[in-house]
């Protein structure tokens, strides 16, 4: 009813026809890789490959083709030059061929939304040859990408091997988690507790100690206890405070200090930002919208009141452009040109340069006016968002789009507006960039700090960080200053400023061991920073063969060494990542598909698909990549630490499938080969170190600690800002179909975690009374996505005959019943 004069476009195409329009050669990978009994998804009855979707006007709308792995993941693991489906192939190659040979004549394409698949096809992975299955099903078809401002890394990949001319569209507007239910009491059961004990230091009486039960049994129903545990001394020996009553001997003190901790855990996590809901492409951000972007970027720098003077100054900016291009006057017009100009270029400069263009001295230009000028051109910027929509048109027409940098406005500021730009990432011969060498060093020195407090003053032998294309883009290569400082190596730059290596520093100067550190780098990675690969592994070679370092102070060397006696080729090839020309770990593909019977497995899926060193000394070709199994065995048995670093709040542990996918199975892997705890009777666990490197606070204060946190905390702390948050689920309903499955998406996340890391009982428990168990949203999920829905009920009875969740029996009957009824009505959509 929605798109009048729509109808449905469809075509059946022969194997025989398809094999014709791909070309002797590539039709014989298809042919050799999907026979006529196993033709893959999108076969009619009558064995036709089905190519089908909605005309409207002159715009044919289709879904990308799944890549049919669905259901069978284990396919990816063993074929390393995965060919795409038959109908895959025809869903493109039908696009190009012309209407007269009876296609459907495409023009141009739009792939709408980052993470299509077309890019990610087997081949070269700098650039495209004609064996490479992207360049064959896009050909010469213009691509007009429209793709996340915050994703530069991947973005890279759609430019290079999708031939994309990129689109930007900006972030959702953010919120605040606040606080809820229980939470929300705990903070006011402190507050009076507060007032209380400073009105009883007057009076003289002890009325606020009948509070203290109070609060410890909020906590326990909150389950704050495990990150905020209360200790008590009992000679040389600290208990953690268990039990459901508090022990007679716990002091005011030792209680007043641990609420005081509460507290400032209650504020971190109502402070704390999340993606409000979905963006609408081409849509400029109502005014609540653009309060939320200026409030997360100024924080308590920046009033709701200055807030909307700056969106009403901007509003009478826009009012006035429109009322001079109104006007018939030529002169009047001119006038309205020249003062927005000016406008804008007053809005651009510096705090220097503002000084200059009023002849002012320091004193009368307050920090105020300088925020508030900022905070108007935000404005302004953002307001430009419909030229996301323009873009697209301008380029169907063959116009040009500018550059921009990719990034978010929190990390990188202004510089990556406005949206509806062809956007690009930065040079990858300059990293770490000064500001991410210091960020990384003081990240490496927490990290060890809190790994010697926890092994009685013992470092790590080797610590697995991940590299990632798009924090090392965002960062500037803080995740690269992390390797080098552990390591204990700093980066020489050339007069052009560009890095030629990394230096070791001294032992003498380190004061300590070099820490071996196993770099599992994504694909995107690999591909994109090639320079920096070759550098790390320079590095690593060289700290291998150090003369006058004892093993015990350099792990580098002392894990080479055993290799190397044990006749092992390249002992210190320490980069490892997926095969050549291919990407992911395949993890996600398994969770999703409920196909794996014990959590180690996934471990060793990881390990199956990242066993491939690269470096310069691993030859010069661009596919070059040699697999080393028994070195990364060695690397992983030798892990004592993984470390992850966040970029942004977009992308947090439990927002997308990767983290899991990646650095949890990169956990659970280092884990497999640990022998087992007498205590727990066990595999030994492997702490995995977070960074949260969003910017502010700590980690722009260079003499504050970084919050370096093990991924427990930062799990309990991302469920309950968001996905047990109702503010957060309700903003996320109300954005229908799509923030459905965002929704569905995290549920299956949860499982992943749990399989990888631990997620505590309470999450699984809040996590059914609020998408399930609760009658009302139930009934809006059903009815926005009824496929999202079924996962949701779905994730929570896996989670349950696993064993990551205890439940009662009446909640897992009430839950079958609910999965029955959303099968039943998921079969009456597709029916």
């Amino acid at each position: 009813g929605g798109l009048g004069g729509a109808k449905v476009k469809a075509f059946d195409v022969s194997r025989d026809d398809l094999d014709k329009s791909l070309g002797k050669y590539m039709s014989k990978k298809v042919n050799r890789a999907w026979s006529e009994k196993d033709r893959g998804p999108g076969v009619s009855g009558k064995g036709q490959l089905v190519v089908s979707g909605i005309q409207v006007g002159n715009v044919w709308i289709t879904v990308q083709p799944l890549l049919g792995v669905e259901g069978d993941p284990m396919r990816l693991l063993f074929e390393r030059d995965l060919t795409p489906h038959p109908q895959y192939c025809a869903g493109y190659e039908w696009m190009k061929k012309p209407e007269e040979e009876g296609g459907i004549g495409s023009q141009a394409v739009i792939h709408l939304g980052m993470h299509g698949t077309v890019e990610w096809l087997p081949g070269q992975p700098l650039g495209n040859d004609r064996q490479s299955w992207s360049d064959e099903l896009l050909g010469g078809l213009p691509n007009i990408y429209v793709y996340a401002a915050n994703n530069p890394s991947e973005s890279i990949l759609a430019k290079r091997r999708g031939y994309g001319t990129l689109v930007s569209y900006n972030v959702p507007p953010y919120g605040r988690a606040g606080l809820y239910l229980e939470l929300a009491n705990l903070k006011d059961l402190l507050n009076e507790y507060r007032e209380s004990k400073a009105s009883d230091n007057v009076s003289g009486k002890n009325s606020h100690v009948d509070l203290r039960d109070a609060i410890w049994s909020s906590c326990q129903r909150c389950e704050i206890t495990a990150d905020v545990p209360l200790l008590i001394s009992d000679g040389e020996e600290t208990n953690v405070v268990t039990g459901a009553d508090l022990p007679e001997s716990l002091t005011d003190d030792i209680f007043d200090r641990w609420a005081l901790t509460v507290s400032d855990y209650l504020v971190e996590l109502q402070d704390r930002l999340f993606s409000s809901g979905l963006h609408t492409l081409g849509d400029t951000p109502t005014d609540t919208e653009m309060t939320s972007y200026l409030q997360a970027y100024f924080g308590e720098k920046l009033s709701e009141e200055d807030c909307a003077k700056a969106i009403s100054k901007w509003k009478e900016e826009q009012e006035f452009k429109t009322k001079g291009q109104s006007e018939s006057n030529v002169l009047e017009t001119i006038w309205s040109s020249f003062q927005e100009f000016a406008m804008k270029f007053t809005q651009d400069q510096s705090l220097e340069s503002i000084k200059e263009s009023n002849n002012a001295s320091e004193e009368k230009i307050s920090e105020h006016d300088v925020i508030f000028a900022e905070a108007t051109n935000i404005v302004s910027l953002l307001g430009q968002t419909t030229e996301e929509l323009d873009s697209i048109m301008n380029l169907l027409g063959g116009g040009y789009i500018k550059p921009k940098p990719g990034g978010d406005l929190l990390r990188d500021g202004t510089s990556v507006l406005p949206t509806g730009r062809n956007i690009h990432a930065l040079d990858p011969y300059r990293m770490p960039s000064a500001g991410a060498w210091a960020r990384g060093q003081r990240a490496a020195e927490e990290i060890l700090r809190q790994h010697c407090e926890a092994n009685n003053g013992a470092y790590p032998e080797t610590t697995a960080v991940t590299l990632w294309g798009l924090d090392t883009i965002k960062t500037r290569g803080e995740s690269i200053a992390i390797v080098l400082s552990l390591v204990g190596a700093r980066p020489v730059k050339e007069g052009t400023g560009r890095t030629v290596r990394y230096d070791l520093v001294p032992l003498e100067e380190l004061g300590r061991p070099r820490v071996d550190v196993l770099a599992s780098l994504s694909g995107i990675f690999r591909d994109s920073f090639a320079n920096v690969v070759d550098l790390l592994d320079d590095m690593f070679e060289r700290a291998a063969s150090a003369e006058n370092e004892p093993d015990e102070m350099n792990f580098i060397k002392k894990h080479a060494s055993e290799l190397a006696a044990d006749g092992v080729e390249r002992p210190a090839a320490r980069l490892f990542s997926n095969p050549p020309g291919d990407y992911g770990s395949m993890v996600n593909e398994v969770v999703s598909s409920g196909d794996w019977k014990e959590s180690e497995s996934l471990g060793e899926t990881w390990k199956g698909r990242n066993v491939f060193s690269y470096g310069r000394n691993e030859g010069n070709e661009v596919r070059s990549g040699t697999a080393r199994p028994v070195v990364l065995d060695k690397l992983l048995s030798t892990t004592e630490r993984v470390v992850q670093e966040i970029d942004s709040v977009e992308y947090g542990l439990t927002d997308i499938q990767e983290y899991y996918a990646n650095t949890g199975a990169l956990k659970k892997a280092a884990e497999n080969r640990k022998p087992l705890d007498s205590t727990t009777g066990q595999k030994k666990k492997v702490p995995l170190s977070i960074i949260e490197a969003f910017g502010g606070g700590s980690f722009e204060d260079s003499s504050a600690r970084l919050p370096v946190r093990d991924v427990e905390d930062v799990l309990r702390l991302e469920y309950r800002s968001k996905l047990l948050n109702p503010k957060w689920r309700d903003t996320m309903i109300d954005q229908g179909s799509g923030g459905a499955y965002e929704i569905s998406q995290r549920m299956t996340a949860i499982v992943g975690w749990a399989a990888t890391a631990d997620v505590d009982n309470f999450v699984f428990d809040e996590a059914a009374e609020r998408y399930a168990l609760d009658e009302e949203t139930a009934k809006k999920l059903q009815k926005s996505n009824p496929e999202a829905f079924k996962n949701v009920v779905r994730r929570l009875l896996e989670a349950a005959g696993r064993g990551m969740w205890e439940t009662d029996d009446e909640t897992i009957e009430k839950l079958r019943d609910l999965y029955s009824d959303a099968d039943d009505l998921v079969e009456q959509v597709s029916f």
